[in-house]
């Protein structure tokens, strides 16, 4: 099991971070560099909570996201993913600061494949500056 965590800071104050972790419109393959509209699908939508499958055709995943507002925390369970299987997922968690949110940020991943274990095994190296990126527009991070 590899598990990476790393900080963001964003100028979106903690309850428009967590819309933007939360929108599943159609709007969502718009926001999100890192998924595209033919692979992304919502499978059931709750009030607090999305079942949906996003990404590319090179990484996808099926997960669950659970989020509560009080607590400014989103959690997603991944189930079932192109390059790790299932298992492992993403925590957020948001805390106000001066002019924006600190997000904290928990990746985990429990590969079985090799090329998942290959590539987990690089995710501490290589995984915080990448996702960072991906998350810089939708986030509004610096």
């Amino acid at each position: 099991m590899t598990v990476i965590r790393f900080q963001l800071t964003s100028t979106l104050s903690p309850d428009a971070a967590l819309a933007v972790l939360t929108d599943f419109s159609s709007d969502r393959p718009k926001n999100w560099p890192s998924i595209d509209a033919e692979h992304f699908t919502v499978h059931e939508l709750g009030d607090t909570w999305a079942e949906v499958t996003e990404g590319t055709a090179a990484a996808w995943e099926r997960a669950r996201y659970e989020w509560d507002p009080a607590k400014r925390r989103v959690e997603i369970t991944t189930h079932d993913s192109k390059v790790f299987g299932p298992g492992g997922g993403w925590v957020f968690q948001l805390t106000p600061i001066v002019g924006g949110t600190q997000i904290d940020v928990e990746l985990t991943r429990t590969p079985t494949a090799f090329s998942g274990k290959l590539l987990a095994a690089l995710l501490p190296i290589v995984g915080p500056s990448t996702l960072a990126k991906s998350f810089r527009q939708p986030l509004k991070t610096k």
